[in-house]
């Protein structure tokens, strides 16, 4: 508890235990001493159904209780009042659904056709233009440095002795052209010769320059090292002055994506992280290295022992993981920004704060940033010819920097495996996120935003299945008949919200759990004890990116067996263009599928009970 609430708040908080009081009363307990707590909790679950209260409110009225219970415990002279339950089960049970700020649920995840693109030149930028445009940035600040404050002799003869030569040897001239407009790139100019800025406009040949500037190439290079690449050849032959704040800009938009999407974490807690938040992880006794953390911290509810604010804020009591692409990320990050500071700090990002300015970056200037990095993306996609990369709008509008977080729910939950860029980091995420639980924030953390996803991508799954069995279609697989008792007595969820709670529910019952995987052309209906996909000793989900068809728990349906046929089909084809020892392996593998869905239409069975053949229970 703080050490001194306002008076106002005390008054609310006395408020409170009157009403309690008059609760105990009117059910005939006559003294806290016989308020324990089996009571409170029916206190607590009177007050949710009968207060119609936002969460907050309900949250406050439950901490006023628990500092009656506190003072109790400290008196001279204590009552005995009974502990209240959610100091020991969470708040969650006695409080009304919460409402997330932006409806990050109902948010509409990011397209995969969108989102596989920026992700691939997200991680592009960050892990192999990063360091070309680290040293175009120093480069940059090393010549705007390099310009004296006031104008001497020898400034005034080394300007005139290179623009001269430039001016008679032909080679691009340093102006910068817009539309009808030339202008010198003055710092460029005076940063590589030493002269003032002020000298400029004594150079005596100045009108012949930018004449000359409208006739010939223009550019300012930097002169640096190119070791970047895209596509396997360099991705520029130099950076020009003019670019390196531009480029730099969109250096820390890449690494904000990067950071929000592979996760999980909300956009502000993104733009709160700061240097040395991810260590390096030591190995432990047996040498052992584990995972990276990223370790934030939190303002709001940070207090000392007394319980007085801590302007400082306090280490968050779970880190979060961070996979490799985000690890790179950071160490990006922690290079532009001075060391101790804010990873996105403002005034290190943007060329046009003051360089008093304090804080992070805003949302708004963020969301304005990926904007662009869009854009530029997609003119590198066209200079490149990689038109497959080229990064499409958004069928639901803008990329709002709350959709990552929904987007690594949904893609997690439903499409492991699928053409979404490095679609293995999915696997990788899911490990991270639910090994340990690293993530989790109580009942708030990613966790709860993936069982929902989770959920209803089962729901959708089942609810296929359902409508396939009711109009006559059939299943194989040796999980086959578990298939047709879920599809008949699962809950169905259509136009109803799944809350956190429920989700959670669902995904403990393993019984309604069948999962859809497209890429595999089957459905899972999972269980652990004979599943093919487990190798890491993570127990509560499949791996349906390491989906074995062989398993246990596989079913097919009709439409499966004719995607095989296709599948197959397009792999001879594939087999007639390709040197004979790949041709051989393409068409073994359209044997193999056509095998499975043979398999399928002599092993199928109906919701009608009526086999065409005995299933059998052999793994295929």
């Amino acid at each position: 508890m703080r050490t001194r609430p306002a008076v106002s708040t005390l008054i609310t908080i006395v408020r409170h235990w009157l009403e309690l009081a008059q609760w105990l009363d009117s059910r005939g307990v006559r003294g806290l001493a016989d308020c324990d707590t089996t009571t409170l909790d029916g206190y607590g679950r009177y007050l949710l159904a009968t207060k119609a209260e936002v969460r907050s409110s309900a949250l406050r009225r439950l901490v006023a209780l628990t500092r009656l219970w506190a003072l109790d415990q400290i008196s001279p002279a204590p009552t005995g009042l009974g502990q209240p339950p959610w100091e020991t089960t969470g708040v969650d049970d006695y409080l009304p659904r919460p409402i997330p700020l932006g409806n990050e649920n109902a948010a509409a995840p990011l397209a995969e056709e969108t989102l596989g693109p920026l992700l691939v030149w997200a991680m592009r930028v960050v892990n192999d233009l990063g360091d070309d445009i680290l040293r175009a940035h120093a480069e940059h600040a090393r010549l705007l440095n390099a310009i004296p404050d006031s104008a001497r002799p020898e400034g005034r003869r080394a300007l005139c002795a290179y623009l001269d030569a430039l001016l008679e040897s032909g080679d691009p001239l340093p102006v910068h052209i817009e539309g009808d407009r030339v202008t010198f790139v003055a710092a460029y100019i005076c940063g590589r010769v030493g002269a003032a800025k002020s000298q400029m406009k004594e150079y005596p040949r100045r009108d012949q320059l930018l004449a000359a500037a409208t006739q010939r190439l223009s550019g300012c290079p930097l002169g640096i090292p190119i070791t970047g690449r895209i596509d396997g050849k360099p991705w520029r032959d130099d950076i020009d002055y003019v670019e390196a704040w531009p480029l730099w800009r969109h250096l820390g938009t890449a690494a904000f994506i990067v950071c929000a999407y592979l996760t999980g974490m909300r956009p502000s807690e993104v733009l709160g992280l700061t240097t040395g938040c991810c260590p390096d992880p030591e190995p432990d006794a047996a040498g052992t290295v584990g995972r990276h953390l990223i370790r934030g911290r939190e303002y709001k509810s940070a207090v000392d022992e007394h319980g007085n604010h801590l302007s400082a804020g306090t280490d968050r009591d779970a880190p979060w993981v961070a996979i490799t692409p985000v690890v790179n990320a950071i160490r990006v990050l922690e290079k532009m920004v001075p060391d101790g500071g804010l990873l996105f700090d403002s005034s290190a990002h943007d060329r046009y704060n003051q360089p008093t300015a304090t804080g992070s970056m805003v949302h708004r200037s963020m969301r304005s940033r990926i904007d662009e990095f869009v854009d530029w993306a997609n003119t590198q996609a066209a200079r490149h010819n990689l038109a497959s990369e080229t990064i499409p709008p958004d069928p639901h509008g803008r990329i709002g920097l709350k959709r990552f977080r929904r987007s690594l729910a949904w893609h997690i939950a439903r499409r492991p495996n699928g053409h979404v860029a490095l679609a293995i980091q999915y696997g990788h995420m899911r490990s991270a996120v639910v090994s340990g639980r690293y993530a989790s924030r109580g009942r708030d953390g990613i966790h709860d935003l993936l069982d929902i996803e989770t959920v209803r991508a089962v729901a959708d799954t089942v609810a296929e299945l359902r409508d396939h069995l009711n109009d006559g279609g059939g299943v194989s697989g040796p999980a086959a008949r578990d298939a047709i008792k879920i599809a008949a007595h699962a809950p169905t969820f259509s136009g109803t919200t799944i809350t956190a709670k429920t989700a959670r529910r669902l995904v403990a019952n393993p019984d309604l759990m069948i999962y859809d995987n497209p890429q595999a052309l089957l459905l899972c209906r999972y269980k652990p004890d004979r599943a093919l996909c487990q190798r890491d000793g993570i127990k509560d989900a499949p791996k349906l990116e390491a989906c074995d068809p062989r398993c246990g728990n596989v079913i097919r349906t009709d439409r499966h067996a004719a995607q095989l046929r296709t599948r197959a089909d397009q792999l001879e084809q594939q087999a007639t263009h390709t040197p004979q020892p790949i041709g051989e392996r393409l068409r073994a593998n359209a044997a193999k599928l056509r095998h499975y869905a043979d398999t399928h239409d002599n092993t199928r069975v109906t919701s009608s009970g009526e086999d065409k053949h005995h299933l059998t229970e052999e793994p295929m």
